[in-house]
């Protein structure tokens, strides 16, 4: 299996990701040509062979208009451009929010690039001044997106990511995802670096990502509104349920955009798996601290197979129970969170017709399943059994398909790939445009967002 594993000790930003996955490239001069080619408005790339602490890697400058924003650095502090703007649908009600894209990672970390307008200097005024009012709500991304020269699937990986940041951001200011304004700078720069992100990994093809935990960094930042804590509200939100640490350094190390490709892409947040690297790739930050302030990338091989377990199979006889009373049963362990429970017709002592109740859970879940089968069937014993099984590897996207929201199921390990809807989605999808079963499958199936998810290397 081909595997491609991040290590975000330093954190992660999107220039960051992009210029570590270019590194991995066969033909990275010419895949900046072609970045530059995309048709993404004012915006140009430039990869850079630099060094920190030592080691030589590649800092990406993305360009907007012409100009890279730059700041006054301030120790460990946010000015205003460090913050995305963001605006409610009332123009008289503006709102500074934490988005990036462009905060102290320019500057402390070394990530994203600053712009706006300076909390204390000013710097490419005419510049800032021609950008300030200019903004882009998530129509217009998407807009934008879906023009560009690229692969439908890096088209739908792109506006996932971008939808991801819009959510966050809608959830910390308390507004909807369509009332969030993006300023005009920091969302083509966003553009930018989850564009070259989204096609990088599109060609490079691996067929899992994982990556470390994320060091965060640690203390306050300082935005136009006072001074939050780190990390910033929307970057904590889109890690929460991703391990992270703050680890040794004061600031801010992970951005919003660098969390957003992480939530979208990872599957699993683990050191480093077994694995054979063909290839390093090292995306540095545009600070020197103590420590190499880059993101590593390794792509490689790995064996094919999927994981293993242990689960406990619970079993009873049962010759004196009504089939409604036996379906209770099934769904209160299933309620409880079961694996499974099935039953089977058997033939008892006396040529009695009875049924063999059958619970697979997981070891931990011993004692609450065992109580649960006796209080809700009339058995007098239960046997149990530890099994030790293999697994493919499990995972549900949800998709945004025409007709509608669809979760599907894929798998993948010991040389299987496939891609399955979930029934329930399409027994909705069914009964809401009155049709059969299989032809709401078959709709769904041939939508744009299915194909790109199953055109994807680990589902072909």
């Amino acid at each position: 299996m081909r595997i491609l594993h991040l290590d975000c000790s330093m954190g992660a930003a999107g220039d960051m990701l992009t210029a570590a996955l270019l590194e991995l490239h066969p033909e990275p001069e010419k895949f900046v040509e072609r970045l530059n080619a995309l048709g993404i408005p004012n915006v140009t790339f430039e990869a850079v062979k630099s060094a920190r602490c030592g080691i030589l890697g590649t800092l990406m400058h993305v360009k907007i208009g012409g100009m890279e924003e730059a700041s006054e650095a301030f120790s460990h502090e946010h000015s205003r451009e460090h913050h995305e703007h963001f605006h409610e649908e009332n123009p008289g009600q503006h709102t500074h929010g934490t988005h990036e894209h462009h905060h102290e990672h320019s500057e402390h970390h070394g990530g994203e690039h600053a712009h706006g307008e300076h909390s204390g200097t000013h710097h490419n005024l005419a510049h800032n001044e021609e950008h300030h009012h200019e903004h882009h709500s998530l129509a217009d991304i998407e807009k934008i997106v879906n023009e560009l020269a690229v692969p439908e699937g890096v088209k739908q990986d792109a506006l996932a990511v971008y939808k991801l940041i819009a959510e966050a951001e809608g959830k910390v200011h308390g507004r909807s995802v369509s009332e969030i304004h993006f300023h005009e700078v920091g969302a083509l720069d966003a553009v930018a670096d989850i564009t070259a992100v989204c096609l990088l990994l599109h060609e490079l093809r691996p067929e899992k990502v994982t990556a470390s935990p994320v060091c965060t960094g640690f203390g306050q930042v300082k935005c136009a509104h006072g001074i939050l804590p780190v990390p910033a509200p929307a970057t904590a939100l889109l890690l929460q349920g991703v391990p992270t640490y703050g680890g040794q350094i004061q600031g801010e190390l992970c951005t919003p955009t660098g969390a957003a490709l992480l939530k979208h892409f990872v599957t699993a947040f683990e050191s480093q798996p077994k694995m054979r690297v063909e290839k390093f790739g090292y995306g540095l930050g545009k600070k020197d601290f103590a420590a190499a302030n880059c993101v590593r990338a390794a792509l490689g091989e790995t064996e094919d197979l999927g994981a293993s377990d242990e689960v406990l199979e619970l079993k009873c006889n049962l010759d004196d129970m009504t089939a409604e009373a036996l379906a209770f049963a099934a769904g209160e362990l299933l309620s409880a969170g079961a694996l499974d429970v099935f039953t089977s017709a058997i033939g008892m002592k006396k040529a009695r017709q009875a049924t063999l109740l059958t619970c697979l859970c997981k070891p931990g879940q011993r004692e609450e399943m065992l109580r649960l089968v006796f209080r809700h069937t009339t058995t007098l014993g239960i046997r149990e059994t530890l099994c030790r099984r293999s697994v493919l590897s499990r995972e549900t996207k949800t998709l945004e398909t025409e007709l509608g929201k669809m979760r599907v199921k894929c798998v993948t390990g010991y040389g299987v790939r496939r891609a399955k809807p979930e029934y329930e989605d399409l027994a909705k999808i069914a009964q809401a445009k009155h049709l059969p079963l299989a032809e709401a499958e078959t709709l769904v199936k041939a939508s744009a967002a299915y194909r790109a998810l199953t055109q994807k290397p680990e589902l072909q």
